[in-house]
């Protein structure tokens, strides 16, 4: 039996964003499995400098696609993101705020707790 994905706090992972839906599974939760390439489990909230930054690298999360169900994203939305895209921004400086509550523990695989605090995002 499978158990609940956790947070980043150690409890079950929260839902991101029902409304735009987010998530690999578009279940609104940013949970991840063997399919899901991208491992998208960064609970982010956008900002306009993000968006900018992810459409320069050929990722262009604001223009809507109606043919995939997706209304584009504009600042202050939900999404779950992949991590090495976050990791990417966070380089270049452009990484937006997370949601601790709703972003998957595995983010600790790929770096760590104190870089992902500076960016807690304080609801």
């Amino acid at each position: 039996m499978e158990t609940a994905p956790k947070n980043l706090l150690g409890t079950t992972l929260e839902s991101c964003c029902f409304d735009p839906l987010t998530g690999f599974y578009r279940d609104g939760f940013c949970a991840t499995g063997r399919e899901d390439v991208g491992t998208h489990i960064v609970c982010a909230v956008m900002t306009d400098e993000f968006l900018k930054f992810t459409r320069s690298k050929g990722n262009d999360l604001s223009t809507p696609r109606p043919e995939w169900q997706f209304p584009g994203l504009k600042a202050g939305d939900k999404w779950c993101l992949c991590i090495l895209r976050w990791l990417e921004a966070e380089s270049a400086g452009m990484a937006p705020p997370i949601i601790f509550g709703s972003t998957n523990e595995k983010a600790l695989e790929y770096t760590d707790i104190e870089l992902l605090a500076k960016y807690k995002f304080l609801e």
